[in-house]
């Protein structure tokens, strides 16, 4: 089963510093195209591992003993994972975090494809999840006609059904000796009571998994009158309205609902990347360019955190210094001006202004759709304060 990347597991991520060891961050693209065959795969992992094994992070000299001989078993490991465990079933990409002496190992298997990249550090590599976050869950779909009322879950790049109502609709041989227009305002009155059941079953399902975006899947008859029987909050978290076949499984439903909820996220990216540009515009709140950036993600002050998405390659591997003592991130070398600590030189700038978001509390995103922040090397951020 493939991982949805969540803010919440980000965050869990984000918050690891290796006490004891070393943290070792690896990921693999598994996508068809790239990986087609299982021999491809595993002289590619190889190469990951020989390289990450002979980088700086995992040759220092002032690595103690212990150290080196936790490293050495966490390859082993790592080794032992792709020869013999690993499935691909279903998994473009594939993330593994693995710091032995500091007791973790997490494997996330992903729905989705993430550049190729191993690094050896005292945290793990958070760049190349960004973009996927949210992606393959979080959505609802209602599907509802005068009989249907289910309500499906879009959990971890597929549909799972919550809920089913469906129920037997009069039909004319329940007639008997009803006049043409009572039966009918019968049927009506059936329908409006079904209609209102699944609202309320699609109410309940929305507050119980913290308001999700709704895409309903419905003919355009009874689109105006189920519309009518959801609640406000609700109406205002559907994105889309589509119809499809009336016996259209999980898989035709997730087809349909996708690109309404892409859509969705680029409007939600929209509206973000112009509050943006309105902030920094009049100098409030939103800062461009790395080293306001890295100053306010370093104070606390980012609510949101923006970066071109095709920035990680260049970005990841950007010179920054950041304080061993308190975390805080610099363009500039001399030493921390809250501790005086001495900096130390790093080459994923992308990286600390992720981390230093995240433990914060703020958010962030990889810009898919707007090239805004080119003009400004790619990043900045929207603040607190």
């Amino acid at each position: 089963m493939t991982t949805t990347v969540s803010l919440e597991s980000l965050r869990d991520l984000a918050a690891f510093r290796a006490l004891n060891g070393c943290a070792i961050s690896l990921f693999l693209d598994l996508h068809p195209s790239v990986s087609p065959t299982a021999g491809e795969t595993a002289t590619r992992v190889g190469s990951l591992l020989e390289r990450a094994t002979k980088s700086h992070g995992a040759t220092r000299r002032d690595l103690a003993h212990e150290v080196r001989e936790g490293l050495k078993a966490d390859f082993e490991r790592l080794h032992r994972f792709f020869a013999e465990e690993l499935d691909r079933d279903g998994v473009h990409g594939l993330a593994v975090y693995a710091a032995g002496l500091d007791n973790v190992w997490r494997v996330l298997a992903l729905s989705s494809s993430v550049p190729d990249a191993a690094r050896v550090s005292d945290d793990f590599l958070l760049a190349p999840l960004v973009p996927l976050l949210g992606r393959g869950n979080g959505a609802l779909v209602a599907v509802v006609n005068r009989e249907q009322g289910r309500l499906l879950a879009l959990r971890d790049g597929r549909l799972d059904e919550l809920v089913d109502r469906t129920e037997d609709a009069p039909s004319r041989h329940d007639q008997g000796g009803w006049s043409q227009a009572r039966f009918q305002r019968h049927i009506e009155n059936v329908a409006h009571e079904h209609y209102k059941t699944v609202a309320e079953e699609l109410e309940r399902a929305f507050r119980r998994l913290d308001r999700p975006r709704i895409v309903v899947a419905c003919s355009d008859d009874v689109r105006p009158e189920f519309a009518d029987a959801l609640a406000t909050e609700v109406a205002e978290a559907v994105v889309g309205w589509v119809a499809v076949e009336q016996h259209a499984g999980p898989a035709e439903l997730h087809e349909a609902a996708l690109p309404l909820l892409e859509q969705w996220r680029a409007e939600r990216e929209t509206e973000l990347v112009e509050r943006w540009r309105e902030e920094a515009g009049r100098d409030a709140r939103g800062v461009a360019g790395w080293k306001d950036t890295f100053e306010a993600a370093s104070d606390g002050r980012v609510e949101t955190l923006l970066y071109q998405e095709g920035l990680y390659q260049e970005g990841a591997h950007r010179e920054a210094f950041r304080c061993p003592a308190c975390g805080r991130a610099s363009l500039d070398r001399s030493a921390c001006p809250f501790d005086g600590t001495k900096l130390e030189p790093r080459d994923d700038g992308l990286d600390l202004a992720i981390r230093l978001t995240l433990v914060h509390g703020g958010e962030v995103r990889a810009v898919e759709h707007r090239r805004d922040l080119d003009p400004v090397a790619g990043i900045g951020a929207i603040l607190r304060y």
